[in-house]
């Protein structure tokens, strides 16, 4: 049983909207003590194999610094390859980005959003995600108002948020301690109004329920609503 918050609680939340100073678009972003810096960059150009379909692109990267947590890990590029968790992080944030956009009306150009992990304390890829919305939103501000675009090509707010089983209770936002004895793992990418654009969900203890999946998606929305409020107070 938590202590410091309801089960169905999320930690404190901070958005810091145009965090750096160089970036078109950026955010810090807090989940209690998991606190992650997302940058938005314009490059006019699009992949070799999108070249001519008119159309723009979102991608991703994701890292965590050396001492983001209690040991320090080696930097991957010292190590000459990136590990599958941060491949599939980081793609799992680009298509996310990529399902709240319209390419059309940003042709011929993609942002690259980087999500750097500073301090982790469980729930990085979904504060990553719920980060790099404000800056997506921040470096297309930037485009419109430097005359690269003429609309902003984002169709609805998105968020994410993680969930859990732990002791056939189910917890919302968990921390490192939680998420290591959790039953179920979960994360949700949720938009405003309330589509799935990406569920993960994996049984490491016991098999997850459906009566315990339909609770933890009523409090994933709960709280992608509450972060998406927080969110639309830097944008």
């Amino acid at each position: 049983m938590r202590k410091d918050r309801n089960l169905n609680q999320l930690r404190n939340i901070e958005f810091i909207g145009n965090f750096s100073q160089y970036a078109e678009g950026s955010c810090l972003v807090k989940f209690g003590n998991t606190h992650v810096l997302c940058t938005a960059s314009l490059d006019q150009s699009v992949p070799r194999w999108l070249k001519g379909q008119d159309k723009g692109w979102v991608t991703a990267e994701y890292g965590m610094l050396p001492r983001a947590t209690h040991d320090r890990v080696s930097r991957e590029a010292k190590k000459g390859q990136q590990s599958g968790r941060t491949q599939e992080i980081q793609r799992l944030i680009g298509r996310s980005l990529r399902a709240i956009v319209d390419p059309s009306l940003f042709r011929e150009m993609q942002i690259l959003i980087d999500c750097d992990v500073i301090q982790a304390d469980g729930g990085t890829r979904t504060a990553a995600i719920s980060g790099a919305f404000v800056a997506l939103h921040h470096c297309f501000k930037s485009m419109i108002e430097s005359k690269i675009i003429k609309k902003n090509p984002i169709i609805e707010n998105l968020a994410a948020i993680s969930c859990g089983v732990i002791s056939q209770s189910c917890y919302l936002d968990l921390d490192y301690h939680e998420d290591q004895s959790a039953d179920v793992d979960s994360n949700f990418v949720i938009t405003e109004s309330g589509k799935l654009v990406e569920v993960q969900l994996t049984s490491e203890g016991k098999i997850c329920e459906e009566d315990q999946f339909n609770e933890l998606l009523k409090i994933a929305k709960c709280g992608v609503a509450k972060i998406i409020n927080e969110q639309k107070k830097v944008m």
